[in-house]
This record gives C-alpha cells, structure tokens and sequence, in this order.
C-alpha cells in the first residue's frame, strides 16, 4: 500500500516520554533530520533538558499519557506551536519487575494505565485530524515482550501484548484513509527502564539509537512491525514449534528468571518514578515504598 509521505524535512513529530531513553533518542533522530519536534513528558524538567540539549526545532510540554484531558492538552499545545500532526510516536512507557503475586494492584493498574490507555488516548486524539487530512503516521513503542513472555513481567508482558494487537487492529481500521500505525518491538535497551537489571548474558541488548533508528524506517516504510534487532522477527514462530521443556531449558541458560528474581521498589529512579504514577490513581499505600526512601 503507498501512502502520502511523512519523513520529510518540516514535518511536525510529537515524542511521548520524550524525556530521556528511547523518546529523546527517537526526538533527536527527527530533529536530525529538519522534522519539528515537540517532547511531552510527565516529567516537565526532564522535557525541557531534552530541548535545551537538541535546540531550536524542539519543544517541551508536560503531559501525562494515562489522563485524556492531559494528552488532548498536548496534542493542542503541538498544533498552536508547530502545525497540523505528521507523525506521533507513542513512546512513554513504565517497567516494574517482580513476582506476580507480589506486585501491588496500584503498580499493575499503572502499567497497564501507561502502556496501554497511553496508546489509546493518544491514538483516539490524533487519527481523526490525521485521517481528515489525509496523511499522517503513528509508531506504537512496544516490546518483544508483547511476543515472548518471562517470569517476573507478567502484567508488563500482557500490557505489551496488547500493545501489539491493539497496534494491528487499529492499523487494519484506518487503512485506506492515507495514515499508517506501525509498532516497534525492541528487545532489551540500555535505559532507565532496565535500571538495576543486569543486561547481556545472552539476553539481545541494544542502545536506545538503535530503536530511534526504527523508529524513523517506519516511518518511510511504513510496514506493520520492526522487531529491534530484526532477527528476533523469526524468535515468535521458531518458539511456537519447539517443545516447552526445550524452552524452559533454554531461558534457564539463559538466566531467564532475571526479572523475576528482582524486588519492587528496588531499582532507583525507575521504581520511584513507577510509584509516583501509581499514586495518582490510588491513595498512597506504605507498601509501595522503596525500603529506605524518606517520602
């Protein structure tokens, strides 16, 4: 299917947790590239860091994915600055890692909040305007976690994995209109969202550039997904034929239980940033608290 182009020089890109890892990475491979780009974060000072480091061309706003009025206040702040919408990369994302049975219900519900209705709201708010005018394209930020699941993600595996069908479905909705919604699943990435996690070890690990990278292709190629790397395309299929026992196998050599080995509240900024979101939407509980944080 050919679609109205999109990658182009002036083009007006909006980033969700455009703050820091794969959304300042991806908010600066844009900007490279002579886009306009404007970097919603909840966190506010880490939004405005992004545009002091990228320069003219990047804008901060403050936004939080989960509430509707927030992410329409958004999209309305990039309108009035830059232009009508090309391109919106739904980024912001949240990780926590632990036994199931052992996350709190505040934690789960913000994963999902995240992960989720982030894609929703956002989705929901920039297709119509995208489908009036004919063009426009929208990169879902998902994971392979939305294909292959491990112990101890077990409600951030289901949030990807709805990630991903959402992702497909709303794809088939619009096709024909001239807008394109693709997802990008990377594996394991070096950013705050494998804070305190130890990475390789036969677990694929890339920088978050490399998922910019992606990001940008799917916006000229404008194809359904993009696994990151693109060999873990063939990962799903090769799995779905091979007796568990040889799986559970593998994943044991290869420390699979490393997420589940891992304690809430645990891993720094992550885990506090993850605590905050939770609070909004649930009073607070003493148990969500990183042993030893004073607030």
């Amino acid at each position: 299917m050919r679609y109205p182009a999109v990658a182009r020089a002036g083009a007006v890109v909006a980033v969700t947790g455009g703050g820091r890892g794969i959304g300042r990475a991806a908010a600066e491979a844009f900007a490279r590239r002579g886009a306009t780009v404007c970097v919603g974060d909840r966190d506010a000072e880490a939004a405005a860091q992004t545009v002091a480091d990228l320069g003219p061309g990047v804008h901060a706003f403050a936004v939080d994915v989960t509430d509707r009025d927030s992410y329409a206040a958004f999209l309305a702040g990039v309108a009035e600055r830059a232009g009508p919408l090309d391109i919106l990369v739904n980024n912001a994302g949240i990780m926590p890692l632990g036994p199931f049975l052992a996350e709190p219900d505040a934690v789960s519900a913000a994963t999902l909040d995240v992960n989720v209705w982030g894609l929703v709201h956002g989705m929901r708010l920039a297709l119509p305007g995208m489908i009036e005018r004919g063009r426009g394209h929208v990169v879902n930020v998902a994971s392979m976690a939305g294909k292959l699941p491990l112990p101890g993600m077990a409600v951030y595996n289901a949030s990807k994995y709805a990630a991903v069908g959402l992702t497909a479905a709303v794809r088939e909705e619009v096709a024909g209109t001239g807008v394109s919604v693709s997802a990008v699943l990377p594996t394991a990435v070096r950013t705050g969202l494998t804070e305190g996690v130890r990475l390789g070890g036969g677990l694929p690990t890339i920088d978050p550039e490399r998922v910019a990278a992606a990001i940008v292709k799917s916006c000229v190629t404008r194809r359904a997904e993009y696994p990151v790397p693109g060999w873990l395309a063939a990962a799903q299929p090769v799995l779905g034929v091979t007796p568990e026992p040889v799986v559970r196998t593998v994943k044991r050599l290869l420390n699979g239980d490393r997420a589940y080995r891992q304690t809430f509240g645990a891993r720094g900024d992550h885990d506090r940033r993850v605590i905050e979101q939770a609070t909004l939407r649930a009073a607070p509980e003493p148990s969500l608290r990183p042993e030893g944080d004073p607030r």
